[in-house]
C-alpha cells in the first residue's frame, strides 16, 4: 500500500472493504424486498390495463410498456410494429405516455425508456415510501 505502515494498513483495508461490501449487500437486499422486482412488471401492466379501461391511456399502451420493460428501451420506430397500429396511431400512444411521464426519451428521436413518476410510486412500488399520516 505504500503508506509506510506495511501489513497492518493492508489488514485494516481488508476489514473495511469486507464491512463496506456487507453493507452494500444488505442495502440491495433491503431495496429488493421493498421494490419486489419480480412483481413490478405485473403491477405496471395492471396499472396500464386499468388506465386504458378508464380512457386515460390509448389501447395498446400496455404493449409498448411491456416491450420497454422487457428490452429496457424501445426505438420509437418499433412502436408501430409492437402495437400493430399505423405509425400515426403509434406516435399518439407514445405521445400520451410521454405526457403522463410514464415513458421518457432524451430527444424526439431517442429510444423510449420507462420512467418512474413520483405520482405512481405508491402504485408501482407499494411499501417503498412510508404511508402518509391520515
Amino acid at each position: 500500500m505504500g503508506d509506510g505502515r506495511g501489513s497492518l494498513s493492508e489488514e485494516a483495508l481488508a476489514v473495511f472493504t469486507r464491512f463496506f461490501l456487507n453493507v452494500c449487500i444488505d442495502q440491495v437486499t433491503f431495496m429488493e424486498g421493498l421494490v419486489q422486482p419480480d412483481r413490478l412488471r405485473a403491477r405496471i401492466l395492471l396499472w396500464a390495463e386499468e388506465e386504458i379501461r378508464m380512457g386515460e391511456l390509448p389501447s395498446k399502451s400496455g404493449s409498448i410498456l411491456e416491450a420497454v420493460l422487457y428490452r429496457g428501451e424501445l426505438p420509437r420506430g418499433d412502436a408501430s410494429a409492437i402495437t400493430g397500429n399505423s405509425e400515426r396511431q403509434a406516435r399518439r400512444i407514445v405521445s400520451t405516455m410521454l405526457e403522463k411521464e410514464v415513458l421518457v426519451s432524451e430527444s424526439p428521436r431517442a429510444p423510449l425508456r420507462l420512467a418512474f413518476p413520483a405520482a405512481l410510486a405508491e402504485r408501482w412500488m407499494p411499501g417503498l415510501f412510508p404511508a402518509k399520516p391520515q
